[in-house]
């Protein structure tokens, strides 16, 4: 089963669940555009998404759903506040949502963790999910040591739920590449930071568009809390104390606040700009609806020209 059927939508994109970007709005947006839009909880208690949740709602009447970072500090009261809501879709991140799943199904919700590993999509799947999101490396944010092309295939050979891909994913051929591998669907990120819609910075945005296909690094590997940013001189400081073995609160000082920093007030010298290897690929700021359906297109175009020319191999 592809994953818009399951989910009700009309592509078979999610987007990522972006702390302190992905805002009721901005969900809405990505909907309205034929997506699944999700609100990212981190960086908020319960009373501060319940007033997404009812944003979101206000301007789409698509489905949408909620992000849990399962670290966040309030996860116990938003935990609650999604089954209250009976949020139709509720993935999940850093941590096992075995504790919420039952009650959250009991809601009608259906539960999607993201897994970077075989054993722990195994163990989601026994506890109740719908589906799993393997996310590879490649991605923004807090990453893994997978990529998503070694990642994908064996996920989906080890369970019997949908396989979702993340990671590396910003075009048509990446898309198809997806879903060659046993895909039911892809999860997005980076390429949706230069929608219009999104809530970025200017100077995040355009600092993303003049990327490269080197212009991410990976700090806080000693930390075992690898993430994946754009260079900068952050990230620059960061990894030379890593070298030096710098105590994790000196390491944690230098990054305090850095994501909020470059999303708000564009600070790409100092600030957090999570950002994952496709950022080499984006060209242009353009409307959300625009970035889904030619992906999707060029990438279903792309199945069509290799299942014609199958024969020729």
């Amino acid at each position: 089963m592809y994953i818009n059927e399951m989910l009700g939508i009309k592509y078979p994109i999610i987007q990522g669940g972006m702390a302190n970007i992905a805002t009721g709005k901005f969900a809405a947006a990505v909907s309205n555009a034929g997506g699944l839009g999700l609100i990212a909880s981190g960086g908020m208690n319960a009373e501060a998404l319940e007033k997404e949740i009812a944003e979101a709602r206000s301007l789409t009447d698509r489905p949408f759903g909620v992000n849990l970072m399962l670290l966040n500090p309030d996860v116990a009261n938003i935990a609650d506040l999604l089954y209250r809501e009976k949020i139709s879709i509720i993935t999940t991140g850093a941590g096992s949502p075995g504790t919420y799943i039952d009650r959250w199904k009991e809601a009608g919700s259906k539960v999607i963790p993201v897994v970077a590993s075989c054993a722990l999509a195994k163990r989601m799947e026994k506890m109740g999910a719908d589906a799993v999101i393997a996310e590879g490396g490649e991605s923004g944010g807090h990453v893994g040591d997978m990529t998503t092309m070694a990642l994908l295939p064996q996920v989906v050979d080890t369970v019997s739920i949908p396989v979702i891909a993340a990671g590396g994913i910003a075009d048509g051929r990446q898309f198809a590449a997806a879903m060659a591998l046993g895909a039911s669907g892809i999860q997005i990120g980076t390429c949706l930071l230069v929608s219009e819609e999104c809530p970025v910075h200017q100077n995040y945005k355009e600092a993303l568009i003049k990327a490269k296909d080197n212009s991410t690094v990976v700090t806080g590997r000693s930390l075992d809390a690898p993430v994946r940013i754009l260079k900068n001189q952050m990230a620059r400081d960061y990894i030379r104390m890593e070298r030096e073995a710098a105590s994790r609160e000196e390491l944690e000082q230098i990054t305090l606040g850095g994501l909020r920093r470059a999303v708000f007030d564009g600070d790409m010298s100092t600030g957090s700009v999570m950002a994952g290897q496709v950022c080499g690929q984006l060209k242009e700021v353009r409307p959300v609806a625009v970035i889904l359906e030619e992906l999707y297109e060029d990438g279903r175009r792309i199945m069509r020209k290799m299942a014609a020319q199958a024969d020729e191999f």
